[in-house]
């Protein structure tokens, strides 16, 4: 549980730390989005490095979506995706009912504009875990009620 608690204390960290470089003029939010996303790609493809090392094969995309869902999410999140989505034709949707990052948040709808910077990590995340499997993709993040959100993940053809 402490785990936790210092990891959404260390996301939220990070946000802050970003959007205040911002605030002098560095960037602007397209930029600490993307900066936040690409942060999220080298620990997804850290992470997925550690997590398979002893998983055999996947055999095609829906087990590795299945692995990320399932084995990655629990190990990220302490729960798994709560539902899993595909149209059988490289696009899958992952909900999550409660995600942790924005648990923090109100359920109100006046915290919905800064939904984005509190899922541009964990797209990231997705996004650099799926990598390292050999799957290229792009990974959007939508949210319409705190803290629900969905992650729509569209694999690319190489």
């Amino acid at each position: 549980m402490a785990d936790e608690a210092l990891f959404q204390f260390l996301h939220n960290e990070v946000i802050q730390y970003i959007y205040k470089s911002a605030e002098h003029g560095e960037m602007e939010n397209g930029r600490c989005i993307s900066k936040l996303e690409n942060m999220g790609f080298r620990v997804g493809h850290g992470l997925i490095e550690r997590f398979t090392k002893d998983t055999v094969r996947f055999k095609d995309e829906l087990d590795v979506m299945k692995f990320i869902c399932k084995d990655f999410w629990t190990s990220v999140f302490k729960k798994q995706i709560d539902n899993l989505r595909t149209n059988h034709q490289g696009i899958y949707v992952l909900q999550d009912n409660k995600f942790r990052l924005l648990t923090q948040l109100s359920a109100g709808k006046q915290y919905l504009e800064h939904a984005p910077k509190y899922l541009a990590f964990t797209c990231g995340l997705v996004r650099g875990g799926l990598s390292n499997l050999g799957v290229k993709s792009i990974v959007t993040a939508e949210v319409s009620v705190m803290p629900a959100c969905k992650f729509q993940v569209m694999i690319q053809k190489i």
